[in-house]
């Protein structure tokens, strides 16, 4: 069946542009696969583990966190989630968008609550965002772009801290992993030049990416920097929400535990789970056998509770309060409208 339009053929240039459509979509289906066998595989160790688990064991070790570790537990979980409001301030900055400062916490905290726990953080991220920058006449156009931005600040600062963490723990990281430290010095050293180049590269000259037809500038050096040193303070503060949880008998170090922790939440996000359920736990479990393996799974529980859930259950109701107030404000601005009319 022949698809082509009736008409004069069009220049030479335009056949292998229809005719690499095809070939790309052809090898599409290789991230959705890659990601479905990582997330089956992880959830198929996680099960594996977890079978082993001694359920009064669990409950004690779910219960065994003092006080004090819960309460600095929620310090830097609320650390993490503040950092993480000023992603949407650089990239409002980025775009020459002037917003309040509440509307882009409160657009920045019930996005990432949502979308850490939902999945599919450029669709539910983006999509909390419009509800709360549309009214205050930002398109839908420029909060794709401020969500991209946003990834942007996370994936530099996550490579930052892996880069310093495999580089600064190389023969801890080799006896807890076993590898060899050499390949942990050469991967932190890749990991820190990538985020390097891109640092150059944005330097050299202003940057732009086309992404489904609309032109994003990216951020300039000075931004970039910005975006590293963020994204990297808030990866460390929601890595301390869950190293502190950890039992007490502990001896793994911070940055150690923080290369673990980076390189858990990077195949959380490859296997597109929501939050990296199943496959993040499944790292940790794996990267820390030497601990007990209740009072890790004990440990993993309650960071989800605390990181996840409440600020998810916190976000929705924001955002019904959010949406009532605003229904308030349009009624009585009709009302008023209509008072003063002759």
């Amino acid at each position: 069946m022949n698809l082509m339009p009736k008409g004069p053929p069009g220049p030479p240039l335009d056949r292998p542009q229809v005719e690499a459509a095809p070939r790309r979509s052809r090898w599409r289906w290789l991230g959705p696969a890659a990601s479905a066998i990582l997330f089956g595989a992880s959830l198929a160790v996680l099960w594996t583990v977890v079978a082993e688990v001694d359920a009064a064991e669990l409950r004690a070790a779910f219960t065994a966190a003092s006080p004090q570790q819960v309460g600095t537990a929620f310090a830097f979980m609320a650390l993490s989630y503040l950092l993480l409001t000023c992603y949407d301030a650089l990239a409002l900055r980025q775009l020459k968008l002037k917003i309040p400062y509440r509307t882009t916490a409160l657009a920045s905290f019930t996005s990432y609550a949502v979308s850490f726990n939902l999945g599919f953080p450029l669709l539910t991220a983006g999509t909390v965002r419009y509800w709360i920058y549309a009214p205050r006449g930002v398109p839908a156009s420029r909060v794709a772009s401020l969500t991209v931005i946003a990834g942007l600040t996370f994936w530099l600062g996550m490579g930052l801290v892996l880069g310093w963490a495999l580089i600064r723990e190389a023969d801890s990281l080799a006896t807890l992993k076993g590898t060899h430290p050499h390949l942990n010095q050469f991967l932190g050293l890749v990991a820190l030049s990538i985020v390097a180049g891109y640092g150059i590269w944005v330097a050299l000259g202003r940057r732009s990416m086309t992404i489904q037809g609309w032109r994003l500038e990216l951020p300039g050096f000075r931004l970039t920097c910005a975006q590293a040193l963020i994204g990297a303070a808030d990866v460390c503060a929601a890595a301390a929400v869950l190293y502190w949880l950890l039992p007490a008998s502990s001896t793994i170090g911070y940055e150690v535990f923080l290369a673990v922790y980076v390189l858990a939440v990077m195949l959380g996000v490859a296997s597109h789970a929501p939050g990296g359920l199943g496959v993040f736990e499944a790292t940790i479990l794996l990267a820390l056998s030497g601990l007990p393996r209740e009072s890790v799974l004990g440990a993993l529980l309650l960071y989800r509770l605390i990181y996840y859930l409440l600020p998810f259950i916190l976000a929705l109701a924001l955002l019904g309060g959010y949406e009532i107030l605003r229904r308030i404000r349009i009624s009585r601005e009709l009302m008023t409208g209509r008072d003063g009319e002759p």
